[in-house]
């Protein structure tokens, strides 16, 4: 299956806990004044690529100890974002995606797109709502603004409310 990105990067230190690969989506229905990535919001932009080739690029990175879905927006392509998180989690490699939706957005798309929920539930973590320039903070631990949240997504599951992940 293909996937539309922006990039790879294969080692980063700031996209997440830990050392982490992160695939960058292509393409965003947000449109955040002050975005980080406004090159990935085209979403005819980037390159396709098979998910085999971006599991070849994660498997020559040694020592990561999760991946990143980044944006762009990976839930435009949930269906083949949550492929591609199957591979990652049989790695045995944790994974947190990044999104402009909120928790709640996403629980009730889920409910129209199966896929949706399908990607959330492989996410070990989320940082969730759209960028905020307004709300822009550099001292936040993997996040722009202070709207956004970043969420521990089996707990929030479980519990059926947003429980926030204790490394944030």
């Amino acid at each position: 299956m293909k996937v539309r990105v922006a990039g790879i990067v294969k080692e980063s230190v700031v996209d997440g806990p830990g050392l982490r690969s992160v695939i960058f989506a292509q393409g965003c229905p947000r449109f955040c004044p002050g975005c980080h990535n406004p090159e990935a919001v085209d979403p005819h932009g980037g390159r396709e690529l098979e998910d085999m080739e971006i599991m070849d690029t994660i498997n020559k990175v040694r020592l990561i100890n999760g991946v990143t879905f980044s944006g762009g927006e990976p839930f435009m392509q949930a269906e083949a974002f949550a492929r591609l998180g199957k591979q990652v989690k049989e790695k045995g490699l944790d994974l947190m995606t990044y999104t402009g939706y909120t928790w709640e957005e996403l629980l009730a798309l889920g409910r129209e797109k199966p896929q949706v929920m399908e990607l959330l539930n492989l996410s070990d973590y989320l940082v969730d709502g759209p960028f905020i320039a307004s709300e822009k903070d550099l001292n936040l631990a993997f996040r722009g603004s202070r709207n956004q949240r970043v969420i521990d997504v089996r707990q929030s599951l479980l519990k059926q409310d947003v429980i926030l992940a204790r490394f944030a």
